[in-house]
């Protein structure tokens, strides 16, 4: 029987982390490195990839690679897993953590009535495609491999529908294709799970709540609304989701397969 620090443990395995960059993908990356993993960054923000990788290296005693790669771009994907192969021989997990939200169009937050057909269609694509590029081709390598792990980031909102009373002239409420897109995620886990189920592969959906960010959540009726809309009574934070994410990357979860865990202080419990 593996001991409960053999069981959570990383170490030797190879991660390739998509959307690294990010917020909650360098939170990932540290907690990643953490546990032992030998991580790859995939990002297409090059500078702060970089020097996250960078500071990783310096951190802990593993290897971490940055790479910059627009990963909707089927191109650079089948390229960046030749690199990644060619470096680390395997792919142990994936975790499909990148998410494309239009940042400069006039009619970003326009209501749903007039919101423009063209950011609905680069969203849905560059959110689907990505997805589905990186599992294919790194889920056909596990194939060869006859083993692996997929982790999809997921969110309460491509569960249940957007609470539109509490965010009130805030801005921050997300548009529907966010919607679509992260329901989506939650169901393809499920295609794939089954597809590849006598593989050796297990695909998991990890659902986040939304999680507070001082530069975004400056509407305190905001803040207060969505606390109060949780039974834990307050916004996420980025370390909230540490210990689930390693559980779904270890073999302490080797007994799951198209589940979906959610972290989100209670709010779909209601």
């Amino acid at each position: 029987m593996k001991s409960l620090d053999d069981l959570f443990s990383l170490k030797g395995k190879t991660v390739v982390l998509t959307g690294s960059a990010g917020r909650i993908g360098s939170r990932f990356s540290t907690v990643l490195a953490s546990a032992g993993a030998n991580v790859i960054l995939v990002d297409i923000e090059r500078k702060k990839n970089n020097n996250l990788a960078k500071s990783l290296n310096k951190k802990f005693d593993t290897k971490v690679m940055a790479i910059n790669a627009d990963i909707t771009n089927e191109t650079e994907i089948i390229n960046l897993k030749k690199t990644i192969i060619s470096k680390f021989k395997k792919v142990d997990v994936l975790i499909n953590n990148a998410h494309f939200v239009p940042r400069v169009h006039p009619l970003r937050d326009a209501p749903f009535e007039k919101y423009p057909l063209q950011l609905w269609d680069e969203a849905i694509s560059k959110n689907l495609r990505n997805i589905f590029l990186c599992s294919r081709e790194f889920g056909s390598l596990m194939v060869k491999q006859n083993r692996g792990v997929i982790i999809n980031i997921s969110s309460i909102y491509g569960m249940v529908g957007a609470d539109q009373r509490i965010y009130g002239k805030s801005r921050l409420n997300s548009p529907a294709f966010y919607a679509a897109t992260k329901g989506a995620v939650v169901n393809l886990t499920r295609f794939l799970a089954a597809y590849w189920h006598k593989k050796n592969i297990r695909v998991n959906t990890l659902t986040l709540g939304g999680v507070y960010d001082s530069n975004l959540h400056k509407d305190k009726s905001f803040i207060t609304n969505y606390a109060n809309r949780t039974m834990i009574g307050r916004m996420g934070k980025n370390d909230d989701f540490d210990g689930s994410l390693i559980f779904l990357a270890s073999d302490a979860s080797s007994y799951m397969t198209g589940a979906n865990l959610i972290i989100d202080g209670g709010w779909t419990a209601w």
